[in-house]
């Protein structure tokens, strides 16, 4: 069976610590053994503590270190790397936050905050989006009881939802009607989210992402898939009507069952196209109404008029 990273880490810690306490060493060695961190800026690990030695590798921001020793102006660190490449090296006491420093979770959430707008940027910094993504986890990670926790879990599980539907969506699969015959985005950051912080608007945010995988990839002209996402957007906002999603989810049912009208036309199921304009028009209202600030409020108007004068929403609008 092969051994994981975090089993190798602890038995170097205490192998460590064993010939520390055995040799009894005459330079004074400050240990924190077992004790975690991540920088805040690129470093390059050391085989010794000195920059003339070898380098071993460069650590990216908010990569995990784990403290081995410490030792003047260097610390001795297992650096995971990868979920199965780790290093053991020495790096420069510089941009090191540590899991014990008082504000580390502001100082990790402002560099994550920082990294993510670099991403946003044409020509930001390449690979800022998996910096910024590490330097947010590692708040959740190492700060779980501080009250940027729950905003920082879901912002690293945005980040990573994000890269991966870019590459689903690329895919021919994406454009299946049935979306299980498409691989989806990863959810286990997402149901963490809703697991550790349940009741928060992150929660609720993270909820709405997982809406997208049960999303059909082409409705291809059949009332089926329009009719199950309308249901999953109106159930989201029944039961979670305090969300900053509620009012995006009342407008896609909308828009789903304004797609409908045409739709069951061409199935000749008039009586359900006559209902499907009844809910789309209660649902624009509803948008209007509950969230009137709200930019789904100004599309629900724009999609209510479209409605009312029986424009169709879906398939060759042009008559």
């Amino acid at each position: 069976m092969p051994v994981s990273a975090s089993t190798r880490i602890v038995a170097s810690v205490f192998l460590l610590l064993f010939v520390r306490l055995a040799f009894k060493p005459t330079t004074q060695v400050v240990l924190a053994v077992g004790e975690r961190g991540a920088l805040v800026r690129v470093a390059n690990i050391y085989l010794s503590p000195d920059v003339n030695s070898a380098k071993l590798a460069e650590i990216e921001r908010g990569r995990e270190l784990v403290i081995l020793e410490s030792s003047r102006d260097w610390v001795h660190v297992e650096a995971l790397l990868g979920e199965e490449k780790t290093v053991s090296g020495w790096i420069l006491d510089k941009g090191f936050v540590r899991s014990t420093n008082p504000d580390g979770d502001k100082i990790l959430f402002g560099e994550g905050a920082d990294a993510e707008d670099e991403a946003s940027r044409r020509h930001g910094r390449k690979g800022a989006d998996q910096d910024a993504l590490r330097l947010y986890y590692r708040v959740y990670d190492f700060f779980p009881a501080s009250p940027l926790a729950g905003e920082a879990l879901y912002r690293a599980a945005d980040i990573r939802w994000q890269v991966e539907r870019a590459d689903v969506m690329s895919r021919p699969s994406a454009r299946e009607r049935d979306p299980i015959l498409r691989e989806g985005m990863n959810e286990e950051w997402m149901k963490q989210v809703m697991k550790k912080f349940p009741g928060t608007k992150w929660a609720d945010l993270a909820a709405f992402h997982l809406i997208e995988n049960k999303l059909c990839g082409d409705w291809q002209g059949s009332s089926k898939c329009p009719e199950k996402e309308a249901e999953h957007y109106e159930k989201y906002a029944a039961e979670r009507p305090q969300s900053p999603a509620a009012a995006e989810a009342i407008y896609l049912a909308a828009y789903r069952w304004a797609a409908l009208i045409d739709i069951y036309k061409t199935e000749e199921q008039k009586k359900k196209s006559d209902e499907s304009r009844g809910r789309a028009l209660a649902l624009t209202q509803k948008t209007v109404q509950q969230y009137p600030q709200s930019d789904w409020a100004a599309r629900a108007q724009a999609l209510m008029f479209l409605v009312q004068g029986n424009v169709p929403t879906y398939g060759n609008a042009v008559e």
